[in-house]
Formats: structure tokens, C-alpha cells, sequence
């Protein structure tokens, strides 16, 4: 389900800011090395992402699903000095892509690559984190959610990605279709959980932010 027409879609992009040279390099590396490049963020909500980081400024980031890692030099343009992103990814195969392209951005100090599960890694962070980025595998979002909360504080961001899963959640739902099932799910929890306050944005496939009240 294409939510805008490509027409608008241009006018947008367009008239937001310019994705850096950097990002447009990894684009076009990703599509011609690694499956599946629609999973890539993107221009426009890479755009979005750096700035919600610039608006937080957050201290400690934690994204979980760094694919070829354009998401985390997103939201690593926020970072202060000092501060630290933390990524999680299971394909152990973009480790090196990732990393050269972190090491490109200026940001490399600053980002830590993780590769392996990440609701075994999460325990392991000693951090509070102050934005989180929610972008793995669907079927485990509400783990991530629960995992990812009590590493947070009263008034930090948590992002989901993809969580409009390309119109389905309005669609007759197939009974064999677990994932749309589970986003249904996430989505609906999300709206009434009381520890976060949440409002879903039609950003490209669904961005939800949900603001942390009591972790």
C-alpha cells in the first residue's frame, strides 16, 4: 500500500533537508551488496530521525537492527561530545560495512556495534538511555518494548519502525499471518499502556514515538 502518491513523496524530500553525501553513498553500496535494501531508512525518515535525536539530545541512544547502519548515523548526528549510541544487530556479515561507514561519518568513537540477540544484549547495557530505535524483527516487538523500558527514564523517546507493515493493519487480517497479528497487537498496547504516551506518525511504513512516563 503506497500511503502517498511519488509525486508527493518527491515534494516532501524536496522540501526537507538534504540527505548527506555520506548517506547517499551507502544507499547505493547497500543495493548493490546486500539483500533486501528496502530496509533501508532512507532519505526522508532518515531526515526525521536526526532531527528528533537534534531536538532530544540525547545522551545514550540504543537501536536495535543496525542493518548497513544508516539509521544509526541518523541519529548519531544528535549525540553530544560525550555521548554514546549503542546498536544491535544479528547478521554478524554487515559488521564491516557498518563499521566503515561509522568510521566515515565522524561518528565512529561514538557508536558501539553489538551482534548477536538482542533481548540477551539488552540486559548486558549499563546505560539509561535517553532515545531508543526500534527497527528488528517484528515478532519480537513487544519484548523489545518491555526490555527497552526499564533501560529508560521518565521522559525518554522510544521509536518504532514499520509498524503500519505496509497498510496490512487495516486490511482483513489472514489468519496465517502471525506478524500483522503481533504489530495489531503492539500497536493497540502501546496506545493504552500507561508508562509511555504514544502517537503514530504515517512517516513512510509507520513511525509510532512513544514518550516515556514511568519506566
Amino acid at each position: 500500500m503506497h500511503f502517498l502518491s511519488p509525486l508527493l513523496e518527491e515534494y516532501i524530500s524536496n522540501h526537507s533537508e538534504e540527505e548527506p553525501e555520506l548517506l547517499r553513498e551507502l544507499t547505493r553500496e547497500t543495493h548493490l551488496k546486500v539483500i533486501r535494501p528496502r530496509m533501508l531508512t532512507g532519505h526522508f525518515q532518515g531526515r526525521v530521525l536526526s532531527m528528533l535525536s537534534k531536538i532530544t539530545s540525547p545522551r545514550h541512544i540504543l537501536e536495535i537492527g543496525t542493518y548497513t547502519g544508516y539509521s544509526a548515523i541518523c541519529l548519531a548526528e544528535g549525540l553530544p561530545p560525550d555521548g554514546q549510541l549503542h546498536t544491535i544487530e544479528v547478521n554478524a556479515e554487515l559488521s564491516e560495512m557498518q563499521r566503515r561507514y561509522f568510521n566515515k561519518s565522524g561518528y565512529g568513537q561514538q557508536i558501539i556495534q553489538h551482534t548477536g540477540n538482542a533481548l540477551e544484549i539488552i540486559p548486558t547495557l549499563n546505560h539509561v538511555f535517553d532515545l531508543v530505535f526500534i527497527d528488528a524483527a517484528k515478532k519480537d516487538y513487544p519484548a523489545f518494548f518491555e526490555a527497552v523500558l526499564h533501560k529508560t527514564r521518565p521522559g525518554s523517546l522510544i521509536l518504532s519502525d514499520n509498524v503500519l507493515w505496509t497498510g496490512k493493519v487495516v486490511e482483513p487480517l489472514d489468519p496465517k499471518d502471525a506478524v500483522t497479528r503481533i504489530l495489531l497487537d503492539y500497536n493497540t498496547r502501546l496506545k493504552e499502556d500507561k508508562r509511555v504516551e504514544t502517537v503514530l506518525l504515517p512517516i513512510r511504513d509507520g513511525l509510532t514515538l512513544s514518550r516515556v512516563i514511568t519506566p
